[in-house]
């Protein structure tokens, strides 16, 4: 395929979405169910469920039990940790816009 065709596609294409662009716009689709706080609350239930299964692995190791090695529990550990001090991070920041927003001038 020569050049010039190659440029001729690509000139169409973008005047076919440079006529999609000019024209009225399209409904907006449904917004998608989940609201702020649902996904707020599905974090923290995330959070949670990484430190529960943490625990139990904690709990088998120290229980002796055979399929459950230190390196695996050590990474659940720390995974447990590092995901409750990023919720914890995203509280503060909620905590500091909500204090900021409470005290804008009206």
């Amino acid at each position: 395929m020569s050049t010039t065709t190659q440029i001729d596609q690509i000139l169409a294409q973008m005047r076919t979405m440079s006529a999609q662009a000019a024209s009225a716009p399209k409904a907006a689709e449904e917004p998608v169910a989940n609201s702020f706080g649902d996904l707020l609350a599905e974090s923290i239930s995330q959070v949670n469920e990484t430190q529960q299964h943490a625990g139990e692995l904690k709990k088998a190791f120290e229980l002796g039990t055979e399929d459950v090695n230190l390196a695996e529990v050590m990474v659940a550990v720390q995974k447990s940790s590092v995901s409750f001090e990023a919720m914890l991070q995203v509280r503060n920041k909620l905590v500091d816009a909500y204090k900021e927003v409470m005290n804008m001038a009206i």
